[in-house]
Order: C-alpha cells, then structure tokens, then sequence
C-alpha cells in the first residue's frame, strides 16, 4: 500500500483474475492528468466526490455511484470535496467484457459503456465485494462477483461502442503521426519536425492528432510511455531501466508522470505485481462508517458467496433475474 497521511492507495493484480486490475485507494490532494486506459476503468466511489473531465464535460461521481471510463478514452481525475474521495476499482480486459456481454446480454459489436457516472449502490456494492475476494484469496468468488457486476453494469448502461469514424486525410496524418511517435518514443521529434516529414504544418497536424485522439501529441507521447513502462515493469525491469527505455530522463521524471496517471509509484506498483502470489500486501479496507452503509446494500450480494444450506443458487439467481441475467435472451 502507497502514500501515507490521508492519502493511501494499492494498485495491484490477483493471479486467478487474468487481465484485471485492481485498486483501492483514498485521495484528498490527487490530480490524475489527462490520461487513458487500455482497459475499462469500473470505480466505486464510497465516501466524497470524484471529478473527473470525460467526453468534453466535468463528471462527478458521488458516494453509492460508479465512475465508468471506456479503453482508450482520455479523462481526468481529482477531488470534488476537500475531504478527497475513497474508493475501489477493477479495471477488466476490453477481451473480458466482450466474452462476458457476448453470454450474457444482447448486445453486438465492441461493448461499452454509455455514461460516465451511474448511480447504483448494488453495483458499487458488488465492485467492493469482488476486491474483497480477490485480496482474501477467493478465487471463485472474486471470478463470480466480477461477472456479475460487468453483466449488471452493461444490462443498465450497456451499448455498442461507435466504429471509428471514415477515414479523412486528417485522420490518416494523425495515424501516421502516432506510429511515429511509438517507433521513437525514446527520442521524438519535434512538432515541427513531424508536421514537415509528414507533408503538413504544426497547427494543421495538432488539429488533426487532437481530433483524431483527444489529446496533443506530447501528451499522448507520455501517456503512451507511462503505458509502456507499465509493461516493462510487469515484466521486470527495474524502474529506472524503464524510465530510460520510454524516453524520459530518469527515474525521478518516470516517477512523477507515473503517479499522476496511475496513482502510485511505480516500485510501489511494481512491488504489488511481484506481491501476487504472497499475499504480502494488505488491501485499504474500507472506513467502519461505508461498512455500516454497505451492509443493508450488499446483503444478496454476501448471500451469494454463501448462500445457506441446503440451497445451491448462484450469486445471479439469488439477485434480481432481471439485472444478473445468465442469457443473452434473460
């Protein structure tokens, strides 16, 4: 677990849940920069007020509500409160949601999420449960409980993500533009220098990567490289080693543009990935104050990983048919 004082956070994976990312974290002063995710972002937020900057609008998501944040969109993050806001999240494969939303829900093409904030406390309920599992070791539970808050969370604000829109002369400059920028991301050029090898101007290649991707291609440039370092720490590099290996100058330079996006350091994050098998770390539990809220919330939900003899019902039969379906036609 990073931080200390009032801000704490645990960015970790759990072995039996391939492809998910875990977090529970409290911050009071955090500013997450514009930034995106290579899988979807599901948060519960369970005491304060997070806002976050998504789709050209200030989003806030409050206490019994969740923040939900597509692959590959940018968006920001901070406090809305002065007290902060606390906190847990699961980041599943954009694989993993397809497989789940092709079994369980109606829905055809590349699954998404249409709005960002949704006000459901089960469903916050059920993301604070499977982090629960996962930390305790319950492979079953966390593997069951993390479908059913996906399948439950595309049933209420489920769709289709739009295709990329045709392909204009822009957009083919702006691709080009990023395939450049990943081929050098250790020494890129200049906007200049880019804008005159692709046979455009500065302005007109800004205009064109903005559009295409949300962001100006320096800030693309360091998301993609804390996206990089990300694999290369997972894979075991050491933090300065990886820090080099993006483009930025040093360990300190990859720590600070590091946090800002991922909300920890990256030894810290790096140590919770070798943690996975040990269980060395221990999960920032939620405040007595959110159990006591929670426990009227979740009761089906803690039925569901026990559920009292001699019945053998699964957690989505013991909730509602209607919003833990088990068919696509349920």
């Amino acid at each position: 677990m990073a931080g200390s004082g009032r801000e704490r956070a645990r960015h970790w994976r759990y072995a039996e849940l391939p492809g998910v990312d875990l977090l529970r974290a409290r911050y009071v002063e955090k500013i997450f920069v514009r930034h995106t995710h290579e899988n979807f972002v599901i948060a519960a937020i369970d005491e304060g007020v997070e806002v976050f900057h998504h789709g050209g609008a200030d989003q806030y998501a409050g206490p019994g509500t969740l923040a939900l944040v597509n692959p590959d969109t940018p968006h920001t993050g901070r406090a809305g409160v002065p007290e902060g806001w606390h906190y847990g999240a699961v980041y599943p494969s954009p694989e993993l949601v397809a497989e789940i939303a092709a079994e369980t829900t109606t829905l055809r093409g590349t699954p998404g999420f249409t709005r960002p904030v949704l006000d459901d406390p089960y469903a916050a309920g059920l993301v604070h449960q499977v982090l629960r599992a996962a930390d305790e070791g319950n492979a079953l539970a966390a593997d069951t409980l993390l479908r059913v808050a996906v399948t439950r969370l595309l049933r209420l604000n489920g769709g289709t993500l739009p295709q990329r829109a045709p392909r204009t002369a822009g957009s083919r400059i702006a691709a080009r533009a990023r395939a450049v920028l990943e081929e050098r991301m250790a020494a890129p050029p200049t906007l200049e220098r880019l804008a005159t090898d692709l046979g455009t101007s500065p302005f007109a290649l800004l205009r064109a990567f903005r559009a295409a991707y949300g962001m100006p291609p320096h800030t693309w440039l360091t998301d993609a490289r804390v996206r990089r370092a990300r694999h290369l720490l997972d894979a075991g590099s050491a933090p300065a080693e990886a820090a080099v290996a993006v483009g930025f100058t040093d360990q300190p330079h990859l720590n600070r543009h590091f946090t800002r996006s991922v909300g920890v350091p990256p030894g810290a994050y790096q140590r919770e990935r070798k943690n996975v098998q040990d269980g060395a770390g221990s999960l920032l539990l939620p405040s007595g104050t959110w159990e006591n809220r929670q426990r009227s919330r979740t009761a089906e939900v803690r039925q569901a990983e026990n559920p009292t003899p001699p019945s053998s019902a699964t957690p989505w039969e013991s909730a509602s048919p209607s919003d833990c379906p088990v068919s696509p036609s349920g």
